[in-house]
């Protein structure tokens, strides 16, 4: 029996997914801000009041408690209501004091934000099969994680206490897992490997994978983990995934020794580490997937 890994941990451990809290904002009376695509994943939650939200001319209501994720660097409007004109959002946050940003008369809306750090990895791995935007409503049973993490976001950006900001952004890396939870227990991902961890006989393959990737594994194994068949296994696993499983499993073990040449271990490590027999079978298959080999690969890195 494999041991079982959690994808969704192992991948966002490997990516080295980073947070960083924006500055909140409080507004009151009629207002409209329009904001400039992020350079990456963005939310933001409502902590008071309520907001529409314009992201390509598709609105959502964002209620106290709500929060959404912005999958793709897309520009969008935060606004009171419909129907005014937005006005730049830079100038008052360039302008903000105590960390707040302020916005029209009053004080009856209060949003908190920030923005998620992956790279073209964690952007790939991830956000694959997501939609641009994820609207998790902060009022059902199942959020009450979320609504915990956002309540203590709040009060460590509030009150400062020693260590403040790591904690928040540490709460804020909480707050990711289970929003792409939420989502996938009420949606599911379209496609790509987070689809597959909505799909109990797909995330069974996947947990075994994850679990022993240097296992030299065949579609067969994958299906008796899973209790089905090698047809059946194959077929829903290239639906759902988008790829057939050995072929995911490459794609894994490159991103595996990707990392590990970074670290700067031996070749020869990784090849073993990764489910590869040999430096030169490593090296054909990194090449492969890359463009380039395990060697020249971390000379880049080193490089940069």
């Amino acid at each position: 029996m494999s041991v079982q890994i959690d994808p969704l941990e192992d991948v966002l451990a490997l990516v080295g997914t980073t947070s960083h809290l924006s500055i909140g904002m409080r507004a009151g009376g009629d207002w409209a801000l329009a904001f400039d695509a992020p350079p990456a994943v963005k939310f933001n939650a409502v902590r008071r009041g309520r907001c529409l939200i314009v992201v390509e001319d598709t609105e959502w209501w964002l209620n106290e408690g709500d929060c959404f994720l912005l999958t793709r660097s897309l520009p969008f409007v935060a606004a009171s209501g419909p129907g005014l004109a937005p006005v730049a959002a830079a100038p008052f946050f360039a302008e903000a004091r105590d960390g707040v940003a302020r916005v029209g008369t009053g004080d009856e809306f209060h949003m908190i934000g920030g923005r998620f750090g992956l790279g073209d990895r964690g952007r790939r791995l991830l956000l694959d099969g997501l939609p641009p935007v994820i609207h998790v409503p902060g009022d059902t049973a199942e959020a009450a994680t979320l609504r915990w993490a956002l309540a203590q976001i709040d009060a460590e950006l509030r009150d400062r206490p020693p260590g403040s900001t790591l904690v928040a952004e540490h709460l804020a890396l909480v707050m990711l897992i289970h929003v792409l939870r939420l989502h996938l227990a009420r949606a599911g991902a379209a496609t790509g490997w987070l689809a597959g961890l909505a799909d109990p006989m797909i995330a069974t393959a996947l947990r075994a994978l994850h679990g022993r990737p240097d296992r030299p594994w065949t579609v067969a194994d994958l299906a008796a983990e899973a209790a089905v068949s090698r047809s059946t296994l194959a077929a829903r696993f290239k639906l759902v995934v988008g790829q057939a499983p050995l072929d995911y499993l490459t794609g894994w073990r490159i991103e595996l020794a990707a990392d590990r040449l970074r670290r700067g271990d031996s070749v020869a490590a990784i090849a073993r580490a990764v489910g590869y027999g040999s430096e030169s079978a490593l090296s054909t298959a990194f090449k492969r997937v890359t463009g380039s080999s395990p060697r020249a690969f971390r000379a880049g890195t080193l490089s940069r």
